[in-house]
């Protein structure tokens, strides 16, 4: 849309708007048939990544005992479950669906209340804006 943008997480209706975290639009409003698409692609963005986690917690299932480990460790385990699912890839070790059964989607943390207005960033409108406009010039789908 001729305007770089940073990256950003994917958050749901519970969070404050910031020009760092997307989050679509509320639901109780009546939205526009962009604000629908965009609110529909932002979901199916949220159920891939959801896929992913729950595909590398049933390769590496350390990562389904997390409560044990402390926090400092966290990250570069998930880091290095990380790096060692790409080697397995690239080395044709593909992911086994039966894996699966073990691990089941768990609901992640999330704010118990909706942020309060004052805490949404006023340029983090124009930010998701610009990727309406651009999932509109997508297309459908």
């Amino acid at each position: 849309m001729g305007k770089a943008q940073k990256y950003v997480l994917l958050g749901d209706a519970t969070y404050p708007l910031q020009d760092w975290i997307l989050k679509p639009y509320q639901e109780d409003e009546k939205l526009t048939r962009r604000q629908l698409q965009f609110n529909y692609r932002l979901r199916r963005a949220h159920s891939v990544i959801e896929n992913a986690f729950l595909r590398l917690k049933a390769r590496w299932q350390i990562l389904l005992k997390c409560d044990d480990c402390s926090l400092e460790l966290l990250p570069n385990l998930v880091l290095a479950c990380c790096v060692l699912h790409n080697v397995c890839e690239a080395h044709d070790n593909p992911f086994n669906e039966e894996w699966l059964e073990g691990a089941e989607p768990t609901e992640l943390p999330k704010p118990c209340q909706p942020a309060p207005a004052a805490m949404e960033d006023g340029r983090a409108e124009q930010v998701r804006e610009l990727m309406c406009q651009y999932f509109e010039s997508c297309g459908e789908g």
